[in-house]
């Protein structure tokens, strides 16, 4: 009961991060300002769902590893996100949005931010059962847990300086990145993302059967899978590629196929 308690304490939070979120946008007219909230916020109630004290025992271990981990994501992800938004024009999948609902975009603007709310409280879940997993001390399989992580954490930051560095350069100017990372995927950012969520499982299962809660981490993955490959990621982010730079985009397609997983790009 406590631990439903403190995952329905976690919602309620995300629900307050993501109304600021929508009174920033409405402010500024940078919708980009909501995942900038949606990733600290997420942080900082993966932090609390993994160390917060019940029945008045001291956070284990995995709770502070947890807790160090997703604490991590979110700062960088978070902060990553709030300097494009300050230094850059609209995200190009805001501004759709904003071209597509019209007059009725703040009203629905805010329908949206409260799912993306939902969103992260379920993707807390998985936090949640991986840092209460009971068993006493880290094991080996904790180890790989902290390596599939960390190894995420830090392909997504080196793909976000790739692409970063290639839009500082002006002759790439309607251009397509396909440098690095980007030339093995055209999403690598949202392939190490995902990666990072597969972690979760990893912590949370126990293959003992001592746990049975912790197979609610598969959660985690599968659904931020669907939204980057299904939702908000990948379909958006193409669309408005192929719309802004079709012939750019499809020379990209020839050359680099895989929209998500990384493979050789094709000579």
């Amino acid at each position: 009961m406590g631990l439903i308690l403190l995952w329905g304490v976690a919602a309620l939070f995300m629900v307050v991060v993501m109304s600021a979120a929508w009174g920033v946008q409405r402010r500024t007219g940078q919708g980009g300002w909501a995942d900038a909230f949606w990733s600290l916020g997420l942080g900082a109630a993966g932090v609390s769902v993994a160390l917060f004290p019940l029945d008045g025992a001291a956070p284990s271990p995995r709770q502070w590893l947890a807790a160090l981990l997703i604490g991590a994501w979110g700062m960088r992800l978070g902060l990553h996100i709030a300097k494009r938004a300050t230094g850059e024009g609209e995200d190009a999948r805001y501004a759709r949005l904003r071209e597509d609902w019209g007059r009725g975009f703040q009203a629905k603007m805010f329908g949206f931010l409260m799912l993306q709310a939902g969103a992260a409280a379920l993707l807390s879940l998985s936090v949640l059962v991986a840092a209460r997993n009971p068993a006493p001390a880290l094991t080996l399989q904790d180890g790989l847990a902290a390596l599939i992580f960390v190894g995420a954490l830090f392909g997504e930051g080196v793909a976000d300086r790739q692409l970063a560095a290639f839009k500082r350069d002006p002759a790439n100017k309607g251009k397509v990145c396909d440098a690095g990372l980007w030339a093995w995927s055209r999403h690598p950012n949202y392939f190490f993302e995902w990666l990072g969520w597969c972690a979760w499982p990893v912590f949370a299962i126990s293959l003992s059967g001592d746990w049975p809660w912790g197979w609610l981490a598969l959660t985690g993955p599968a659904y931020m899978y669907w939204l980057l490959t299904k939702v908000s990621g990948v379909p958006l982010l193409e669309a408005h590629m192929k719309r802004s730079r079709p012939d750019a985009f499809a020379a990209y397609v020839a050359k680099t196929p895989s929209a998500f997983f990384p493979r050789p790009p094709r000579r």
